[in-house]
């Protein structure tokens, strides 16, 4: 990645121009340190920040079936229409859509400061949950190399993780998970909500495609883990119809995926608008559809949800016996990581149907 000279901007206002904040909106300038764009990622902007925390405690009122979550970039390249992470953008005065794809913060301090709190007498060793927001195998991890250094901090602290992903870049890893597998308990999943890949391309254009993904499961099998998939967000209309669940089921499955869960798309306001708006221009014949299933907020009505589930059922249980054997050596995830990685769009109101 041709990195070097790309500065756009730094806290001193160096190579500012006119007009032009010295730093990203809703930081303080003390954490920014630049912002840099590659050709290699065309109209993608990397701001460069200071991080002061590193673990991010989750609200005990939350449903979540994790305490604790590491992210080390906001936004995401992947840029998912659907994305339900999309509001935390605003929070830093940016738009949920095409800010949200485009405007990247990375936090390149991350590693010092994890090891910094993962050394604190009050850290407890919770298990600790990555991918529940954005992406932390999202293109741009294979220049900054974030990961190799977080995953070696929590099993060094004895602090078991999982990690939920869509990046392929997570194979170049397997090797230090595997390190980290010997101290700690360490859960991985793959999100593939998709295998049409033109569909794929269209929804998530910045993600590595399903057979890429794939075969990503077959590595982290071949390494030794068990490997859950979310198969979700599941669209109504789009991609629910008998054959397509039956056909991502049994892709997944015979990929070698130890669990696979899905549930249907749910939409909260930030991330509603970008939604529709592909919808308006890619399915102009079911917007009305959506406007009745979401007509009460952000869930899907009951009687999808009911509907999705007796549908999916008896596909879960026909593959159910179709998976490969596993390894002889198993590295054995959390015992809640299945649920952890339905945790990124679930809600009470949402319940996943799981397989396994």
């Amino acid at each position: 990645m041709r990195w070097q000279g790309q500065l756009l901007r730094n806290d001193d206002g160096e190579g500012a121009r006119p007009g032009e904040t010295q730093a990203l909106p809703g930081l303080e300038a003390t954490t920014f340190l630049r912002s840099v764009t590659t050709p290699d990622f065309a109209g993608v902007t990397f701001h460069e920040v200071l991080c002061r925390s590193a673990l991010n405690r989750v609200p005990k009122s939350s449903s979540m079936p994790f305490g604790w979550t590491i992210n080390p970039m906001r936004g995401c390249s992947h840029a998912c229409r659907y994305c339900f992470a999309r509001s935390s953008h605003e929070y830093l005065d940016l738009d949920p859509g095409d800010d949200f794809d485009r405007q990247i913060v990375v936090k390149t301090n991350l590693v010092e400061v994890l090891r910094r709190e993962l050394r604190r007498p009050s850290w407890a060793k919770e298990p600790v949950a990555m991918g529940t927001n954005t992406d932390p195998y999202q293109r741009a991890e294979g220049r900054y190399r974030l990961m190799p250094g977080v995953i070696e901090a929590l099993a060094g602290s004895g602090t078991s993780f999982s990690i939920l992903t869509k990046g392929t870049l997570l194979r170049r890893d397997l090797p230090v998970l595997k390190e980290a597998a010997k101290r700690v308990r360490v859960h991985l999943a793959v999100s593939i909500a998709l295998v049409d890949e033109p569909l794929q391309q269209s929804l998530e254009p910045g993600t590595p495609t399903p057979k890429a993904r794939l075969d990503l499961v077959r590595a982290v099998r071949e390494a030794g883990f068990s490997c859950g998939v979310m198969a979700a967000p599941i669209l109504p209309g789009i991609t629910d119809s008998r054959d397509q669940l039956d056909q991502l089921v049994k892709e997944v499955t015979a990929a070698g995926a130890t669990g696979v869960t899905a549930f249907p798309l749910h939409l909260r306001p930030s991330t509603r608008g970008w939604f529709m708006s592909w919808l308006e221009q890619e399915r102009p014949d079911l917007v009305p559809r959506y406007q009745e299933l979401y007509a009460k907020g952000s869930y899907v009505t009951p009687a999808y949800r009911a509907w999705l589930s007796q549908t999916m059922a008896p596909i879960l249980r026909r593959h159910r016996g179709r998976r490969p054997a596993s390894p002889r050596h198993e590295h054995r995830g959390l015992p809640d990581a299945q649920r952890a990685a339905s945790a990124k769009a679930r809600s009470p109101q949402a319940e996943p149907a799981t397989l396994f």
